[in-house]
């Protein structure tokens, strides 16, 4: 089993940043993944690392937003700068036994509960 714990979640106003953390426990995963949901949308990709160091980012985020992750804490991070109103959703944490598992939420076998990051104007 692999548990996966969301935090760092908040209101920001436009064009700052927040950083969101997810604590992993349980089996290794050698994929980990930040995806987003706004109401009445389905769930979208972010971003993704995995194990020799890849990372892959959505074109809405590229440039603004950085994965990464601190091994020896068993945390993957998601650094937000620039925000914009549009980044408004409930982000979660996902994580799979796989290796570079690609960008559909399907591919993910396990989740976090979710954080809401607000981005006001």
């Amino acid at each position: 089993q692999v548990q996966l714990v969301e935090s760092g979640g908040g209101l920001v106003q436009a064009g700052g940043s927040l950083r969101l953390s997810c604590a992993a426990s349980g089996r290794t995963c050698s994929t980990m993944g930040w995806f987003r949901q706004a109401p009445g949308k389905e769930r979208e990709f972010v971003a993704t690392a995995w194990s020799g160091g890849g990372t892959f980012y959505a074109d809405s985020v590229k440039g603004r937003f950085t994965i990464f992750t601190d091994n020896a804490k068993n945390t993957v991070y998601l650094q937000m700068n620039s925000l914009k109103p549009e980044d408004t959703a409930v982000y979660y944490c996902a994580a799979d036994i796989g290796i570079e598992v690609g960008t559909r939420a399907q591919y993910y076998d396990y989740w976090g509960q979710g954080t809401q990051v607000t981005v006001s104007s």
